[in-house]
C-alpha cells in the first residue's frame, strides 16, 4: 500500500436499525497515520455508523462499500472484521463477570494471531501496556469491567486497543463520562497506540477530546450525512457557536 492510498475507505454507506434508515450516504477516506473526527448533534447517526461498520448485527448496512487495507469488510462478520484489523471502542463498555481482564486480553490476542500463534510474549506485552496506561496490576485478575468506574472501563478498553494494535480504531465517544484526569490518561493511551501505520476515527460531541488527540480532519454529521468537512478549526468553531450556523448554511444552500 502506497503512502497516498487510503487505509480505510467507505463509499455511500446507508445503514438502518429495525428498517429505519439512520445513516443516509456516508463516504470517508482515511490514510495511514491520519486521525479523522466526526462531530454532530444527538441523533445524527454517529454511533449508528460506528456500530454498522464494526458489524454489530443490530445495525444493517443496506448499501455502499467499505474497505480496510484493500479488503472488503462488509461481507465479514464482526469477529472477522476485528481480525482484519478493525477495532471499536464502545461508548458504554459492557461487564463480563467470570472472565478476568488478563484472560480476556489473552483470548482476544490469540484469536487475532491465529490458533497456532506463539503467545510466549503475552505476559511481557500485557504488563508493559498496563504500565503505560497506569493500570494497577491488580486489575489483571479482576472480572472484565465488573464493578469498574466509567474511567476504569474506558482505560481497560484502551488497554485492549494497545495490546491488539489494530489497523484502524473507531472510538465512539470514548470521552463520555470521563473526568479530566481520566480523559488525560485515556488519550495518552490512544496517542501511545497511534502511529504512521494505523488510523483513527473519533466520534465525539466535545472539542475537549481534540485538545489531546489532534485530528487531521473534522467532519460534521447531521441527519445521517456528513454535511461539512475541514480541519481542527472546524471543531473550535462548533465549540464556540454550536450547530446553528451549520444549519443556516445548509438551509441557504438548499434554498429552504
Amino acid at each position: 500500500m502506497s503512502a497516498n492510498s487510503a487505509l480505510f475507505e467507505c463509499n455511500d454507506i446507508h445503514a438502518s436499525i429495525e428498517d429505519k434508515e439512520i445513516v443516509k450516504g456516508v463516504s470517508l477516506s482515511i490514510k495511514p497515520g491520519e486521525v479523522h473526527a466526526i462531530m454532530g448533534p444527538n441523533g445524527s447517526g454517529k454511533s449508528t455508523l460506528s456500530n454498522a461498520l464494526m458489524g454489530n448485527p443490530a445495525y444493517e448496512i443496506t448499501s455502499g462499500k467499505a474497505e480496510l487495507d484493500g479488503k472488503d469488510i462488509l461481507g465479514m462478520k464482526a469477529d472477522e472484521r476485528s481480525r482484519a484489523g478493525l477495532f471499536l471502542a464502545f461508548q458504554y463498555p459492557v461487564a463480563i463477570p467470570g472472565v478476568s481482564v488478563a484472560n480476556f486480553m489473552r483470548s482476544a490476542l490469540h484469536a487475532h494471531r491465529g490458533k497456532d500463534a506463539d503467545m510466549a510474549d503475552f505476559r511481557k506485552l500485557f504488563k508493559a501496556e498496563m504500565a503505560a496506561l497506569h493500570v494497577d496490576p491488580s486489575f489483571a485478575t479482576r472480572y472484565l469491567n465488573d464493578g469498574f468506574s466509567g474511567g476504569e472501563k474506558k482505560r481497560i478498553e484502551i488497554l485492549q486497543l494497545t495490546v491488539l494494535k489494530p489497523k484502524m480504531a473507531i472510538l465512539d465517544e470514548t470521552d463520555s463520562g470521563l473526568d479530566i484526569d481520566a480523559l488525560k490518561t485515556v488519550t495518552q493511551g490512544i496517542n501511545h497506540y497511534h502511529n504512521e501505520n494505523n488510523c483513527i476515527l473519533l466520534v465525539t460531541h466535545y472539542q475537549r477530546l481534540l485538545n489531546y488527540i489532534k485530528p487531521d480532519y473534522v467532519h460534521i454529521m447531521m441527519d445521517g450525512k456528513l454535511v461539512k468537512s475541514g480541519g481542527p478549526e472546524l471543531a473550535l468553531k462548533l465549540e464556540d457557536e454550536g450547530y446553528e450556523w451549520v444549519e443556516a448554511e445548509l438551509a441557504q444552500e438548499t434554498g429552504a
